[in-house]
């Protein structure tokens, strides 16, 4: 998937001259023929020549509309991104230690495992990559910043303990771990592991939008990894006589991978979240790779004038 950006924008109203352009060539058109015919008889050189004197200069006017545009989006600083590999992607590992990360579907629990597994990935990365730790329940939490050192943030998870209140701020984490990668023109990828169940802010649905939004206009890809099973069980630290249960909210995992060309994987046990970190691993290069235009816009725009140039010389040269 290709998109483009600008680094200035607000130029883009400059495409509106292009109509001018056009009408005013027509019209300029019909003005010098209106007067030529005044001063020769141009029907009798036709029949002579069998040539067509007055033209509409078709050439001429699909090289300046190019030549106009191209200059226009030069100037706009476009910018094509587009999918491809890159040997040093930024990676930043989020970690959900909500409550609801206690329960016991999978064993010890479900925050252990996402642990354990996230720790073996440091291992299989195979990639000259700056690596990031952040964790979230009610509020996000960053527990390494970007670093080359594997050892550094395998310690800071063997760390990471359970928060036993305060929601789980999935926008908040996305937002966070976007922003720890914004320094450079690399790679960028969020590997997310929640159960999904997102319970903090009061406008829950546009929260997620508008983090997605933000990580988006940023081209951070984002792999989510659902740590649990689609049933609710008890939360682990809490007896089951209470009957509160954990909530696991595959939906809004797939639809945030979705949305940011990145992929969803089920964690209903080990071996599929070992399966999840494996491919992740192997797809590490994958990143969204961006090439500046500005250059070959322009380029284009300069070899174009000279064929004008030469065109107006030659074949379109006015009779003196």
């Amino acid at each position: 998937m290709m998109e483009v950006t600008f680094k200035n924008p607000e130029i883009l109203w400059m495409l509106l001259t292009i109509p001018i352009v056009i009408v005013m060539h027509f019209w300029l058109m019909k003005h010098s023929k209106m007067k030529a015919m005044k001063f020769a008889n141009f029907n009798t050189l036709k029949r002579i020549t069998g040539k067509k004197l007055i033209t509409k200069n078709w050439m001429l006017l699909i090289s300046r509309v190019i030549i106009l545009f191209c200059v226009i989006m030069g100037v706009t600083g476009s910018v094509l991104w587009y999918d491809g590999e890159s040997n040093s992607n930024d990676f930043v590992i989020a970690i959900d230690t909500s409550a609801s990360m206690s329960t016991q579907d999978l064993e010890p629990s479900r925050l252990e495992v996402a642990k354990r597994h996230a720790i073996s990935f440091m291992d299989v990365l195979k990639t000259d990559a700056h690596i990031g730790l952040i964790t979230f329940s009610g509020i996000t939490f960053v527990n390494q910043p970007m670093t080359k050192s594997t050892f550094e943030i395998k310690e800071k998870i063997k760390e990471i303990e359970l928060m036993e209140a305060g929601g789980t701020d999935l926008p908040g984490a996305i937002i966070t771990a976007t922003n720890l990668m914004t320094n450079g023109e690399k790679g960028k990828t969020l590997i997310l592991l929640s159960d999904g169940s997102s319970t903090v802010g009061a406008f829950l649905d546009e929260s997620i939008k508008q983090a997605i939004e933000y990580a988006q206009n940023k081209h951070v890809i984002i792999n989510t990894i659902g740590t649990g099973t689609d049933t609710e069980q008890p939360i682990g630290y809490l007896p089951e006589t209470y009957n509160i249960t954990s909530v696991y909210n595959e939906e809004t995992l797939a639809r945030i991978s979705d949305l940011t060309n990145g992929k969803y994987y089920q964690g209903a046990n080990n071996q599929q979240i070992i399966d999840a970190f494996n491919e992740i691993a192997q797809d590490s290069k994958r990143a969204k790779i961006d090439f500046d235009m500005t250059f070959i816009l322009m380029l284009i725009a300069m070899v174009l004038l000279f064929i004008e140039w030469g065109m107006v010389n030659t074949r379109f040269k006015k009779l003196p």
